[in-house]
């Protein structure tokens, strides 16, 4: 699927050319497509019903944790990652470096 250009527009007192703001804003949203989409889509954070201190804070870390070792392990879809580790010990013991 070919997407079609787009235009946005911004309005910013930053003095910076246009190639420095571009890539302000192409950093901003690689960071929220690599970090919290995953967290809200594929771990379903957002769904998440958790709300008793400190247990947000500690499922957090843990989702953190699994991103890590995902990407440690080389995987680049994190949602085939998730299904292949809860799918059987194998993939689980290989993140952990453990035989």
């Amino acid at each position: 699927m070919i997407k079609k250009p787009q235009t946005r527009y911004y309005i910013s007192s930053l003095n910076e050319t246009v190639e420095q703001f571009a890539k302000r804003i192409r950093d901003y949203w690689h960071v929220e497509n690599k970090v919290h989409y995953v967290r809200d889509v594929t771990q379903g954070e957002d769904a998440s019903r958790i709300r008793v201190e400190p247990l947000p804070n500690i499922f957090a870390l843990a989702r953190n944790f699994a991103l890590n070792l995902y990407r440690e392990n080389g995987s680049k879809n994190m949602a085939q990652a998730q299904r292949i580790a809860g799918s059987g010990l194998d993939f689980l013991k290989s993140l952990f470096r453990m035989k």
